[in-house]
């Protein structure tokens, strides 16, 4: 197993199962991503139908390797759009995040997948997977806004 980017250390078991969303503590709260990258993907919106679909175009800071931030603790000074999601801000943000988001998940009701590193034990089960964007994106800079829609990709709901 490699080095975990998160920490996870600490925390109780299963402690998702136990807690509302608006109950956990900040590590709890960021131990709940899967690293699979995908919110750092830029979407398209439909203007007609609202639906939103992922492009594998990802933001500057993203880092395709390990599917993180590059500068996550300061990434507003960069990025002043970057979403910040807490459990007061989900309903805002729920039609756009992916269909295996933890943090979405839990709002629904439904469990993590068994991939998930807190089921896992693996920050690496999320690309064993398949889940993730590792080595799938290309950066913003690199591509004209105009094409984003060439770099559509399909994501199960």
């Amino acid at each position: 197993m490699s080095r975990d980017p998160i920490d996870r250390a600490g925390l109780a078991p299963r402690y998702w199962e136990r807690k509302r969303l608006d109950e956990m503590t900040r590590a709890e709260w960021e131990a709940l991503c899967d690293g699979c990258g995908k919110c750092c993907l830029n979407k398209l919106e439909d203007a007609d139908t609202g639906e939103v679909v992922l492009t594998r175009v990802a933001c500057r800071l993203f880092d395709d390797t390990t599917c993180r931030c590059g500068q996550y603790e300061i990434r507003h000074q960069f990025v002043p759009e970057c979403i910040v999601l807490t459990p007061e801000t989900i309903p805002d943000h729920l039609y756009w995040l992916p269909g295996t988001c933890a943090y979405r998940l839990l709002y629904e009701g439904r469990p993590l997948y068994d991939w998930h590193p807190l089921i896992s034990g693996d920050p690496t089960s999320v690309h064993e997977a398949g889940v993730s964007v590792r080595d799938r994106t290309v950066p913003e800079f690199a591509v004209d806004e105009d094409d984003w829609e060439d770099h559509v990709i399909e994501e199960p709901r």
